[in-house]
């Protein structure tokens, strides 16, 4: 995994736990008192930040600070309809071990 990577992955969760608060990357700034474009380049992956914003911005947004590195998760939901689409379309040219593993992997990580 590269730095590019993981400002990737930060710029992500940080808008969905951003998103999911309700509140605007204007709001964040304001409650963080850091300018709005750093927000946005965050979100974007364009800057990094020191560890004492990251920590001030979990507090912000209530969340532990190491969420913000985790790749997200796909949901189940869509792992389930993805796995239910290419199972349902399986055929003759697909063999019984592919649809197998597909499900296997959903039992794996979802069940």
């Amino acid at each position: 995994m590269t730095e590019s990577d993981l400002r990737a992955i930060l710029g992500e969760n940080l808008k969905r736990y951003r998103n999911y608060r309700g509140f605007s990357q204007a709001k964040l700034a304001e409650i963080l008192d850091i300018s709005p474009n750093f927000v946005s380049d965050l979100e974007t992956g364009k800057r990094w930040l020191s560890s004492d914003t990251l920590v001030n911005i979990a507090k912000s947004l209530g969340v532990e600070p190491y969420e913000f590195l985790k790749p997200p998760e796909i949901p189940e939901e869509e792992m389930a309809a993805f796995i239910q689409k290419y199972t349902q379309k399986a055929s003759v040219t697909v063999s019984n071990a592919v649809v197998q593993s597909l499900d296997e992997l959903r039992k794996q990580f979802f069940v």
